[in-house]
């Protein structure tokens, strides 16, 4: 028998049952729905997460200027910054979710965890936690698959995408899903890792998606940045024994019901938020007139 991830108390309880770690169904239900075997899905986890890995160290090293111009190599400028308010290890977090993001802004490679526009947070958080705290390769994939059931059931009882529930579905769901993976790596139990996500989610109710000129940069990047810190203080809330008060399945659902009562302009459509702003409105009508000036009719780039 394999869990469904139909809720978090269902996890709960199946691996109390079993007397099995968090990541176990997982597996499990990735066997079933792929038909791979164990040493398949922990390869192709390696395999995302050296691309993980890739996209900060490109987002830190490569020229990260997108044709928009609105992102012009912000993850360099906050690694190298002189004065910092913050400590040494949580400025690289911040600097390794840019990192990444941009990478994803600039059209590179990055994994979508669970969307391109969030690709920036569990990479931070992951490569950071790794790090920190010296893990093995081998927590960090049952921390990856974790991550992965978490979001299977927010997909389930919520949903992933900025332009059905808006950002809190997008990058709160994947700072819930770094959130709870930290808890996991860190030996927290299943409570705290739940209590984590519950958090997370809390912190990102309602967060709108309003990205100007409908492109995925601002305020996308800095997004992420700013949800792999609140993933940071929510698992570091959770281990110390702080509860989430209201369940984690109902933090959910109260998201699901934020996302389909939230007005259509706020979500990834461009017509609301930043994106309706006199700035956001001069970019857009900037960049799209720049689109059209370099196509011709079949949409192809016009010589210079």
């Amino acid at each position: 028998m394999s869990l469904d991830f139909s809720s978090f108390s269902d996890w709960k309880a199946y691996c109390e049952k079993q007397d099995e770690s968090l990541f176990e169904p997982v597996i499990s239900f990735e066997q079933k729905q792929r038909g791979r075997s164990r040493e398949e899905i922990y390869d192709g986890l390696l395999k995302a997460y050296e691309v993980m890995k890739d996209a900060i160290r490109t987002g830190l090293e490569e020229d990260m200027r997108s044709t928009s111009g609105m992102i012009d190599n912000g993850a360099k400028k906050v690694w190298n910054a002189p004065v910092s308010v913050l400590s040494p290890e949580f400025q690289k977090l911040v600097s390794r979710a840019l990192a990444a993001k941009e990478v994803n802004s600039c059209m590179g490679r990055v994994v979508a965890a669970p969307t391109a526009g969030a690709s920036g947070i569990m990479p931070a958080v992951m490569c950071t936690l790794q790090e920190q705290h010296g893990l093995s390769d081998k927590k960090i994939v049952e921390g990856l698959l974790v991550a992965a059931g978490i979001a299977l059931i927010i997909e389930q009882k919520a949903c992933l995408a900025g332009a059905v529930g808006g950002c809190q579905a997008e990058t709160g769901s994947a700072a819930a899903m770094g959130a709870g993976a930290m808890v996991y790596c860190l030996g927290g139990s299943i409570d705290a890792v739940f209590n984590a996500v519950g958090i997370t989610l809390q912190c990102m109710l309602g967060l709108v998606c309003d990205p100007v000129a409908g492109l995925v940069e601002v305020p996308c990047v800095v997004r992420n940045a700013s949800a792999a810190a609140i993933a940071n203080s929510s698992a570091q809330i959770a281990l110390s024994g702080v509860s989430a008060v209201i369940p984690v399945d109902e933090c959910v659902e109260a998201m699901a019901e934020i996302g389909e009562s939230m007005e259509t302009r706020y979500k990834e459509t461009a017509l609301g938020g930043l994106a309706a702003t006199r700035t956001g409105r001069a970019i857009s009508k900037r960049v799209l007139i720049q689109d059209i000036e370099v196509l011709d009719e079949k949409g192809r780039k016009k010589p210079d």
